[in-house]
């Protein structure tokens, strides 16, 4: 997506520290012997670098070929190895079925209309072997009336505009993410859409703005 290029263009690695949940996610794949682990919109390389410091085998997708650059770079620097591709993860992943131990997905897979989203959960339950885990962070938010084409928000004295595209569905209609869909879940959601997972865990992160879910693929 060009406005994902923009982004990484004009503000560089854009995200550099890792979600304050990572640590305690990767501890749990050492446990359950994790070996190779999949980062779906990877961005510029932060938990795929954590991941690759700590000894797994990390891969990388990512819509932004500027982000998948930024990594590059990122890697050659820390001296590790990862293996980057760039795609759409609404549509099919060029990795083999069963492929990986683990998938993370932090603040990406939300990016879209439901549909889209439910094609990217599928194609994250081909590539993970059975009984593989996923760790899943999306964004936390609510609107009171999702029947506005228009829903305004303020922040202080500043105010956010944003249009609604689908049930609920927004994208912002100013700033850094304009136009871009976001896509809200909540708890029961959640559950609905990764029914194909046992749930070990869906809890709000300590900023409160995001929903983290980790889970254990049924097959």
């Amino acid at each position: 997506m060009k406005q994902w290029d923009e982004i990484f263009k004009n503000n560089g690695k854009v995200f550099t520290k890792t979600h304050e949940d990572l640590p305690r996610v990767a501890k749990i794949f050492k446990e359950q012997k994790v070996k190779t682990v999949l980062d779906l919109g990877s961005g510029s390389g932060r938990h795929l670098i954590y991941l690759a410091k700590r000894g797994f085998a990390s891969y990388g997708f990512d819509i932004s070929e500027e982000g998948i650059e930024i990594t590059k770079e990122w890697l050659k620097a820390e001296g590790l190895m990862a293996d980057l591709k760039v795609g759409s993860f609404y549509n099919c992943l060029p990795y083999s079925d069963n492929f990986f131990d683990a998938v993370i997905s932090t603040s990406a897979i939300h990016h879209a209309k439901i549909t889209e989203i439910r094609k990217a959960i599928s194609e994250i339950e081909r590539v993970l072997r059975p009984k593989g885990l996923i760790f899943l962070i999306v964004r936390k938010r609510r609107f009171r009336n999702w029947s506005k084409n228009k829903i305004v928000e303020k922040y202080g004295k500043q105010k956010v505009n944003y249009k609604v595209i689908a049930n609920r569905t927004y994208v912002p209609i100013e700033g850094g993410e304009k136009d871009l869909p976001h896509y809200l879940f909540n708890r029961a959601l959640l559950r609905k859409e990764f029914k194909n997972f046992k749930i070990i865990d869906i809890w709000v992160d300590k900023d409160k703005r995001h929903y983290c879910l980790l889970g254990e693929l049924k097959k």
